[in-house]
């Protein structure tokens, strides 16, 4: 089985080796030369034909795969290609011609899996193992699969500036970063991944291009639009003069990623950051793409990031099926539980702090905690949209992510600074929940090691950025004076990056372990007791909370005639003591922490969390 996207742009190997075709789209240049190297021989240099429409294409029947191939401007400025399928010399390096159908697949009968089976895993490629490369990831994503995990979401693999990044400063997007090793590796990492029953999911990021390594400015300045600024300069063009091409560029990303890699769905970085006023957006775009080519065979999946909380991006057909997200990353239900565990309200936790046992119930019966109203910590803007009538699934929800932990001074996972009791309790409304649980990488055993913001940026650039990490935190009492902004740790160091690599020998010791087999508890249950109903979680459940004792029911519909709708209920108890029920809720037991009955009824201790699956009868 081999498997390879055709796109317009970059370098395509012609069958039965018969050269390569070279096509760059860069409008406001009158001439382009393809600066082409073999893998054992000397550089030259070829004109490339220009057309009306701004298309530079050259077909060279000596290339092959395997040699480099650069583009120089009129000025000099050689630069690699936009399309680059790999980069091994980072960003500002030749490009690499790679024939995609050299990889032998063999997960031939891979059709992905359905949504409401996802348990997704956040991870870093380059600190989930002491290696930090695809192989070494390969090697450890069984012990996910035994754990319960169904689906691994990669941070972005886009070409970043640098030995180590979190992603988010890519500037090739269709070059896996060669700091994890070479496009087959990644495609060998996938493959094996199916073999496990798992998912692949890769964050992309089309919001912006990094900081560094752009040189899309350079040669095709078509591709931003001056007039629409963004927190990175001028905004990509989705939406002015000459926008089509570029659209077309990433929704031929987002297909490259689904159809070369066998990868089985996108997150899509901050979406809320894109400037795009087109009659149609173009995540809407993407979606139907997608649903036009690999989703007519396969479940791809297609999850968003949106600050906006707009659940019209996330609304469902008549059969039920997205019309453009499959689902939301849940902040709001990340902020209400971090409110809860540690008791922290600065910045936007905020919005949270009234009531954080009320805020983390109605996220969990609704999804979205501001659905439309006003935001103190925005100045009283109104925020989001109504989303009671989503399923659950619209939502994947999690107590941290590489930003929750990543954006701290000194990158603390929850575990480190909240409430013990508290953190288990939120962790277990979370995995047992309808939503889509994610943990992020380590949450399962409680790992020791932070997460650090980390980067490997030129020397002006690197000054810059570690200047203004510090000053960011400046307005936080905590480092108002120059000493304490001075110990936060540099981004571009070394050691910074090192010391957010997973300590996996920690899985087998105590108390990480005692954790760890909770998680698989836990997953095991919700695998064994939910899964199985959480297709018919068509809309948003019901909650009250009186104090810190949170209760949630949601409705699930039969999927399967003649078997009888559930309903499942949980209870959790946030306050500061023992709380006792009158009853039990009714139904089969899922899970049960903290919880005993006594002649009162069913008394919860502090931390407790009881969950039952109800047969509705008629239903």
């Amino acid at each position: 089985m081999k498997r390879a996207h055709r796109m317009p742009f970059g370098a395509t190997v012609k069958s039965d080796d018969d050269g390569v075709d070279f096509a760059l789209w860069a409008p406001s240049a009158d001439s382009i030369m393809l600066v082409h190297t073999p893998a054992a021989g000397a550089a030259a240099s070829h004109p490339m034909q220009r057309s009306a429409d701004g298309w530079h294409r050259l077909a060279l029947a000596d290339a092959r795969h395997g040699d480099s191939y650069a583009y120089r401007l009129a000025d000099g400025l050689t630069i690699p290609d936009p399309a680059s399928r790999y980069n091994p010399d980072d960003v500002h390096g030749p490009s690499r011609i790679v024939d995609p159908n050299r990889f032998e697949w063999t997960d031939t009968d891979w059709r992905g899996r359905p949504w409401h089976e996802a348990v997704v895993y956040e991870l870093h490629v380059g600190t989930f193992t002491e290696e930090g490369t695809f192989q070494a990831a390969r090697e450890r994503i069984g012990e996910l699969a035994e754990l319960g995990i169904t689906a691994i979401e990669l941070m972005p693999l886009a070409d970043f500036p640098g030995a180590r990044n979190w992603g988010y400063d890519g500037v090739l997007q269709f070059a896996p970063d060669a700091s994890y090793g070479t496009p087959d590796d990644l495609k060998a990492l996938v493959n094996a991944a199916h073999g496990l029953g798992l998912m692949v999911l890769v964050d992309v990021v089309y919001n912006h291009f990094g900081p560094e390594g752009n040189y899309l400015h350079a040669c095709c300045p078509e591709f931003f639009n001056a007039a629409e600024r963004t927190p990175w300069g001028a905004a990509i063009n989705f939406d002015g003069d000459q926008s089509r091409t570029v659209r077309d560029f990433f929704i031929h990303n987002a297909l490259y990623w689904i159809e070369e890699f066998h990868i089985d769905g996108l997150r899509m970085d901050a979406i809320h950051a894109i400037r795009d006023s087109s009659a149609k957006h173009i995540v809407q775009e993407i979606r139907e793409a997608l649903n036009a080519g690999p989703a007519r065979e396969r479940h791809v999946h297609l999850v968003l990031e949106n600050d906006a909380n707009l659940a019209s991006l996330l609304a469902r057909d008549g059969a039920g099926l997205p019309v453009a997200g499959t689902a939301q990353w849940n902040d709001d239900l990340h902020h209400a539980a971090h409110v809860l565990t540690t008791g922290e309200r600065d910045g936007y936790y905020a919005d949270y702090a009234d009531d954080p046992a009320d805020r983390l119930a109605r996220a969990l019966a609704e999804g979205f905690i501001y659905q439309g109203q006003p935001s103190a910590f925005r100045g009283g803007e109104l925020r989001g949209e109504p989303s009671t009538q989503l399923p659950s699934t619209a939502f994947v929800s999690y107590l941290q992510t590489h930003d929750q932990v990543g954006n701290r001074a000194f990158g603390e996972r929850i575990h480190a600074m909240g409430d013990p009791a508290l953190v288990r309790a939120a962790f277990a409304c979370v995995l047992l929940s309808p939503h889509v649980p994610m943990l992020f990488m380590g949450d399962e055993f409680a790992a020791s090691s932070p997460f650090l913001y980390f980067c490997d940026f030129g020397p002006e650039l690197a000054s810059a950025v570690a200047e203004g990490r510090r000053a960011e935190f400046g307005g936080f009492a905590a480092f108002a004076d120059e000493a304490a902004r001075a110990r936060i740790p540099d981004p571009n160091a070394e050691e910074t990056f090192t010391a957010s690599k997973l300590r996996w020998r920690e899985r087998g010791t105590q108390p990480h372990f005692a954790r760890l087999c909770e998680m698989q508890q836990l997953l095991e249950a919700r695998r064994r007791m939910l899964v199985p109903h959480l297709a018919g979680a068509r809309h948003a459940g019901s909650h009250r909370c009186e104090n810190g004792l949170l209760q949630v029911q949601w409705e699930l519909a039969s999927t399967v005639a003649g078997e009888p709708a559930r309903r499942l209920h949980l209870l959790a108890n946030f306050g500061a003591q023992s709380a006792t029920q009158a009853a039990a809720p009714p139904g089969a037991l899922v899970y049960s922490s903290g919880a005993a009955a006594d002649a009162a009824g069913l008394r919860l201790e502090r931390g407790a969390v009881h969950a039952t699956l109800e047969d509705v009868a008629g239903g």
